[in-house]
């Protein structure tokens, strides 16, 4: 894979990438930014950079007109007229301002078609201009929130953004921010505030950087799991506190979102729908993830697994679907690991053992500041692999007093037991979460005929670590699809289509909530899940 090489503040950055993209482009998936104002066509002349060396196409006209010859010699160019396909070594002269927001990767976000084309939209007589409306997609996660904004004509994604969610501040999992939410209104108003304004800026960083009149953004749809739809909203956020409600439905449809048109810049008029969640933990998010894979389109079963600090699962038996929430916490966001970190830049997501020593990768080819929850999992296979660490999760008796040394020198990253106890319980509940489901439903992992792996930590998974250690259902990997965020996905389809809306919310009417903590052999199954190690089918009389 070709390398983007550039210096900042005396520091080398190695950013690997696939050629296709314009280095504009696959900046803008790190934290280090050129400016831009124009959605990368060329015609504001701000993302000034200069070759230092590589292949690269020549001049384009739009560079003539902005960039003199003599500056051309010296190797200035615009980023987004350079589409690199061999490694190449740049200098940044016109860096953006930094930004928690970065663009999301279009393979990190799940399509089942090139483009969108919504029929009753593109087949009208409709005056031109319409072509010029835009509609945003709100995917609110726990750790993180992913925005795209879409072309009403065409259906098209012009750009997508992620950013972290800043109630993360207040409590990192969902049930620390309920609790603090119900024990004083004025934290309920903090934490929705917060989210409400960091969409916002997320907005604002699309509109700015994509050169976008936020005037001609007509329509808003948002989906999330309950717990954020409550506390964004705040509606019905004390419900989820009590266990007796949480097979209930929760009603998170807001009664006045014009302080959210206000702050986000967004015309009084525009439609603003946040979709419904199914009941529960179970929100929308799931739905939408349901809708966008057509989970519920074969005859065959099929398992969806969206990851996240609240991970949700659906199981679709052929003729009914059936839904679940697994409360694993942050562990997969990196959260609470001694040396975790979110899937931002800097963080290690691939390991590789190689004989003694281990081999790592990072986001954005950034010096490494952590690992976030795909690293996790490859060390935690590899450490079982190489008998470093039991099923049990105890390390080998030359690792038991400090954990395992990935990096070493002053800033070493250190997995710790501890690490491995929080690691493990996250994987059990979702391990769990699949189990139930699997033998309420009456089938067995082989009937299983596609298992699609939602979440940005799901597109960065390796399949054959996450089923070593009971992450993922023990199929063929062939049968498995890492589809990225099916949530913003589904969000999109409901957002650019009256029909898709309505099905998403007919998904919800009728699927099967079961609420895990109620289940009969909860325990027995959470416990044989804790070992590292295949899933296996349980047999429980249900």
């Amino acid at each position: 894979m070709p390398i983007l090489e550039l210096h900042e503040k005396g520091k080398k950055i190695r950013i690997p990438f696939t050629p296709g993209p314009s280095v504009r482009d696959i900046l803008d998936t790190t934290s280090t930014r050129v400016r831009s104002g124009c959605n990368g066509n060329g015609a504001c002349g701000l993302c000034k950079i200069r070759v230092e060396s590589g292949d690269v196409n020549k001049p384009t006209a739009k560079e003539h007109y902005f960039i003199d010859e003599t500056l051309q010699v010296n190797g200035v160019r615009l980023a987004c007229q350079i589409l690199p396909t061999s490694d190449l070594s740049i200098e940044i002269l016109s860096p953006a301002p930094k930004s928690e927001w970065r663009s999301l990767p279009a393979e990190y976000i799940f399509h089942r078609n090139d483009e969108f084309r919504i029929p009753e939209i593109t087949q009208n007589n409709i005056n031109d201009d319409y072509r010029y409306l835009y509609g945003i997609a709100v995917d609110l996660g726990t750790t993180q929130i992913s925005i795209s904004l879409l072309s009403l004509r065409t259906g098209v994604r012009i750009a997508a953004r992620c950013g972290p969610n800043p109630q993360g501040e207040i409590g990192s999992d969902i049930m620390t921010r309920l609790i603090a939410a119900s024990a004083s209104i004025a934290c309920a108003n903090e934490l929705s505030e917060r989210v409400v304004r960091s969409i916002g800026e997320g907005i604002c960083d699309i509109a700015h950087r994509e050169g976008i009149d936020l005037g001609r953004v007509v329509k808003i749809a948002i989906v999330g799991n309950t717990a954020m739809l409550a506390l964004l909203t705040k509606k019905n956020y004390t419900l989820l506190t009590r266990p007796e409600t949480w097979m209930g439905t929760i009603d998170c449809i807001p009664e006045d979102t014009s302080a959210w048109n206000t702050m986000w810049e967004i015309p009084a008029g525009a439609v603003m729908e946040v979709l419904p969640p199914a009941g529960g933990f179970v929100g929308s998010d799931v739905l939408a993830g349901v809708l966008a894979s057509g989970l519920t389109e074969n005859s065959k079963p099929g398992l969806l697994i969206d990851f996240g600090t609240n991970s949700e699962i659906a199981l679709w038996d052929g003729k009914a679907l059936t839904m679940t929430s697994a409360a694993g916490g942050p562990a997969f966001e990196g959260c609470g690991i001694r040396c975790g970190l979110p899937a931002e830049p800097g963080a290690i997501y691939r390991v590789r053992f190689n004989n003694d020593a281990t081999e790592y990768q990072t986001i954005a080819g950034e010096e490494p500041r952590g690992i976030c929850g795909t690293g996790i999992v490859d060390l935690v296979a590899g450490l079982v692999r190489s008998q470093m660490l039991t099923e049990k999760g105890l390390f080998s008796p030359c690792y038991a007093d400090r954990g395992f040394v990935l990096t070493a020198g002053d800033s070493a990253f250190v997995l710790e037991k501890k690490d491995i106890d929080l690691f493990q319980r996250a994987k059990a509940a979702v391990g769990t979460g699949i189990s139930i489901l699997m033998n309420e439903a009456g089938i067995s992992y082989h009937d299983l005929d596609r298992v699609f792996v939602g979440g940005t930590f799901g597109k960065a998974l390796d399949i054959v670590n996450a089923s070593e250690i009971g992450l993922l259902p023990p199929v063929s990997p062939d049968r498995i699809e890492l589809c990225g965020n099916t949530a913003l996905t589904g969000c999109e389809l409901a957002l650019l289509s009256p029909a898709s809306s309505d099905l998403l919310r007919r998904i919800g009417e009728h699927t099967k909530v079961i609420n895990l903590a109620e289940y009969r052999y909860f325990d027995d199954i959470y416990l044989s899940n804790l070992y590292l190690r295949p899933l296996e089918d349980h047999e429980t009389g249900r």
